[in-house]
Parts: C-alpha cells; sequence; structure tokens
C-alpha cells in the first residue's frame, strides 16, 4: 500500500472494555414524523410521513403513516397510531404539527 504505517498500528482500538454511558443512553435515530406537502397552489393537502431528518420536506422518506387537510372542517386527518406509536418507541420525534394530531386522535379513539 501507499502507507508506511503497518496494519498492527494502524487498528488500535480496544475491543474488550464498552463505550462509557452506551448501554443507559435512550435509542436516537435521525428520523421525525413529519407532513409532506402535497396537492396544487393555494390548495395544501399533506401525507403524515416517517422521514430521515436530513432528507428534503417533499423528498425521500421511510413510510406514509397518514393525511392531514388543513383546508377541510371538522376531523381533517387521518393517521395510523399504531404505526406512529412504533417509530416513537423507536426514537423517531414527531414535528409540532404531527404531535397534535397524534393527541387529537388518541381523543377521538379514547371517547
Amino acid at each position: 500500500g501507499l502507507s508506511n504505517v503497518s496494519p498492527a498500528v494502524q487498528k488500535k482500538t480496544d475491543k474488550t472494555r464498552p463505550t462509557k454511558g452506551f448501554q443507559n443512553q435512550k435509542k436516537t435515530m435521525a428520523v421525525a414524523i413529519r407532513l409532506r406537502r402535497e396537492g396544487a397552489k393555494n390548495n395544501p393537502y399533506y401525507s403524515i410521513v416517517v422521514a430521515d431528518q436530513r432528507c428534503p420536506r417533499d423528498g425521500k422518506f421511510i413510510e406514509i403513516i397518514g393525511k392531514y387537510d388543513p383546508k377541510k372542517e371538522g376531523e381533517n386527518f387521518s393517521i395510523e397510531l399504531e404505526r406512529a406509536d412504533h417509530w416513537v418507541q423507536n426514537g423517531a420525534r414527531p414535528s409540532q404539527t404531527v404531535g397534535s394530531i397524534i393527541n387529537k386522535a388518541r381523543k377521538k379513539l379514547a371517547a
């Protein structure tokens, strides 16, 4: 190879000791549950999606878990609560709007 360092010197990682504080850390992923804008100009319509935080708003996503229509009166959303709970338990962070939609859906389910 081009490097003059022997492979034995390059890898000096101690595999016997686990990383400090790794076990008691809550699992965090760079995953968000957020709205993806669809529909036309002046006529917004949103999909509730699970997506990587680094992806653009209307870009790549992992899963669609609901719909939200802000122009509709009354009940203007539908969401798969069990999928939302699954993702939140696995470290996904809902946006403020999606959080309030999840709370509304829980209240509707309890009523």
